[in-house]
């Protein structure tokens, strides 16, 4: 089980907070979540968070300053598992269909070369 699998709804969103602002106080993670809980909710949901190794913080006079541990695209790759695994049955064939299939969806020729080779990549490794 993944890291990210372990946290709860609300982690998650803090996690997603951290990692859009890079750094935030208690206050502001409080501010940018939907329906925030308390502020000593948010506060010990940071503690927790901390604890289990996915944020740490530095200070800055009296406040704390949290920054999430793993860097941003390693978060992205693991959302990104999650939303395929949860919504797709864990198929990307069926994901990227999804995207392609958007209405609003406009890619370039840049970018169909690029996925053209993303997926030439792919078979040349196997995956």
């Amino acid at each position: 089980m993944s890291l990210e699998q372990q946290l709860s709804r609300r982690e998650r969103q803090i996690m997603d907070v951290l990692h859009t602002k890079e750094s935030a106080t208690a206050a502001e993670v409080r501010a940018a979540l939907p329906d925030p809980p308390g502020y000593s909710a948010v506060r010990a949901l940071l503690r927790i968070l901390e604890e289990k190794g996915h944020i740490r913080h530095r200070q800055d006079g009296v406040r704390y300053i949290y920054l999430p541990r793993t860097s941003k695209a390693a978060a992205s790759r693991s959302a990104l598992k999650r939303l395929v695994s949860t919504f797709f049955q864990g198929s990307v064939t069926q994901a990227m269909a999804a995207l392609l299939e958007t209405a609003d969806t406009q890619l370039s020729e840049a970018e169909l070369g690029k996925l053209q080779q993303i997926i030439k990549q792919a078979k040349k490794e196997g995956r």
